[in-house]
């Protein structure tokens, strides 16, 4: 019998692609950071019983098209907005990515992102490094204090509620806005539930991890900045797109709020030379949100075994389905 074939579109290691290996012919593009060009995903596509995709793959109504033996898809993310889910699920081809396993890793990096803009920690170890500190003076590099203040979490799934865990360690007043309450987390670090305007009023730092719907879409404009404090800092571990970049760009250099820590953008990789990464108010990552060793590997293994699910026939670990009505 025919080995089925799995495309991988980055380069993995040999330990994490294994159990694949041993049941199917697999290839991958071999450059680690530079994306697999559209016109080879689409030509494999076109061979692939599996997919192993990233977040910057779009799986397209066009790739779906051309791939006609495809099974399964499986995304290294909790996030599947590159796919075209109801699409694929009308050609009956399995999504799959990879919730849970990122959770702590990724509010880890949110809330150090948010204690980074806060503190001013990029800007400071810059500082030092230029050969700029010269002596000390009472306000000088002078942040905003966390502990006290009150965080504001647009987005309260895992990773929102994650967040809020660590805010209280700061003794921090949680607030919450989200498509539907979370009882759990109101209970658990005493959330309170707001409408996304009061909790921008409110607000000290407003955290964005709601994931990128037509309802979240550009949800952060200019008259949203306008609605939070001007001390506010503004924290993105979500998507780009929830964000109209120039709008924030407005927003802070006019001082309608004090600073923002970015984690993601609306085009990536963000190019040097954008206008955002020029203002000392912004802290800017590129994208590593689940960055460990240990929770990339757990999200390798998972799509690994997803696909060595559906391969088999049987059902995988984490698919994602189709909201009713939506087919």
């Amino acid at each position: 019998m025919k080995k089925p074939f799995v495309y991988i579109t980055r380069s993995l290691p040999d330990e994490q692609v294994k159990q694949l290996s041993e049941i199917a012919i697999v290839e991958m593009w071999e450059k680690e950071e530079e994306p697999c060009p559209r016109n080879v995903l689409l030509e494999k596509a076109k061979q692939a019983d599996a997919l192993l995709t990233m977040l910057s793959d779009q799986v397209d109504q066009e790739l779906l098209n051309a791939a006609e033996n495809l099974k399964v898809i499986s995304n290294l993310a909790v996030g599947y907005d590159n796919i075209d889910l109801k699409y694929a699920s009308s050609k009956d081809i399995i999504v799959c990515n990879t919730p849970d396993v990122l959770t702590d890793t990724t509010a880890d990096l949110a809330f150090a992102l948010l204690m980074a803009a806060a503190r001013r920690v990029v800007e400071a170890a810059d500082y030092i490094k230029e050969g700029k500190w010269k002596g000390w003076s009472p306000l000088q590099l002078a942040g905003i204090d966390l502990h006290h203040k009150t965080i504001g979490i647009v987005g309260m799934g895992k990773i929102g509620s994650a967040v809020a865990k660590r805010a209280k360690g700061f003794d921090m007043k949680v607030l919450y806005h989200n498509r539907s309450r979370n009882e759990e987390a109101e209970q658990a670090v005493h959330a309170e539930y707001l409408d996304l305007e009061d909790l921008l009023a409110q607000s000290d730092f407003v955290v964005c991890l709601t994931p990128l719907t037509e309802q979240t879409k550009e949800l952060f404009t200019y008259d949203r900045f306008k609605q939070m404090k001007r001390t506010a800092i503004f924290v993105n571990v979500s998507r780009g797109a929830v964000v109209i970049e120039g709008d924030l760009l407005r927003a802070l250099e006019e001082g309608m709020i004090a600073g923002a820590g970015l984690d993601v953008f609306v085009k990536e990789p963000i190019e040097a030379d954008h206008p955002l990464l020029k203002l000392q108010s912004v802290t800017a990552l590129p994208h590593i949100g689940s960055a460990t060793g240990e929770t990339r590997r757990k999200m390798m293994d998972l799509c690994c075994k997803n696909i060595a699910l559906v391969l088999k026939g049987d059902k995988p670990y984490t698919q994602v389905q189709l909201k009713a009505g939506k087919r």
